[in-house]
């Protein structure tokens, strides 16, 4: 399985809501003892094992809008059709914290799933919708994605820590039971 983290490469970019995706690449390639990353595919990869499935962790180093060469960059050498491969990404449409999982769909105006759909021509990857909630009017949605997460933003690491956790499940396939564990372990109490 080919699972991978959109975001922007850089130092002035790590902790901005747009890459919550490599964030969570990050947490989960720690979690479980993944290799180190190294220079691959257009960007960093680390591999591991989880849930008895080989995992490719990619972070595209393409810039969002070019995500979508990194990707099929490495698709293309594992030989892995889209239902293999995985975003991670960030959800206006979802409220900060939350998570959902599907397949397919639109973009959502994302530029990093819509540079995927381009380079495979479909749409037909899963993704992990990683809410970030929006901010309010569509001339602040820039700013917002962009924008570094504030120490108020207190749900990102609690997040990041549940959907490492629960990762296996998403690699043997059981989405609800991936989904249900993030939002039991991401409960406020």
């Amino acid at each position: 399985m080919l699972w991978v983290g959109l975001g922007n490469p850089g130092q002035e970019h790590a902790r901005q809501r747009h890459n919550i995706g490599f964030m969570a690449m990050d947490a989960i390639a720690r979690r479980h003892g993944f290799s180190a990353w190294r220079k691959r595919f257009k960007g960093q990869v680390a591999e591991g094992m989880l849930g008895g499935q080989k995992i490719l962790a990619l972070k595209p180093e393409t810039y969002m809008n070019a995500s979508g060469d990194a990707v099929q960059q490495a698709a293309a050498f594992l030989k892995l059709g889209t239902p293999d491969i995985w975003a991670f990404h960030d959800e206006l449409d979802l409220a900060p914290g939350k998570l959902k999982v599907k397949k397919g769909g639109g973009t959502a105006g994302h530029n990093g799933l819509r540079d995927m759909q381009r380079a495979f021509g479909n749409a037909d990857f899963w993704r992990v919708r990683l809410g970030i909630g929006h901010p309010g009017h569509k001339d602040r949605v820039t700013g917002h994605v962009l924008g570094n997460f504030a120490k108020v933003e207190t749900w990102v690491e609690p997040l990041l820590d549940a959907v490492a956790d629960a990762a296996p499940l998403l690699a043997e396939g059981q989405h609800e039971a991936f989904m249900t564990r993030v939002a039991l372990l991401t409960q406020e109490g």
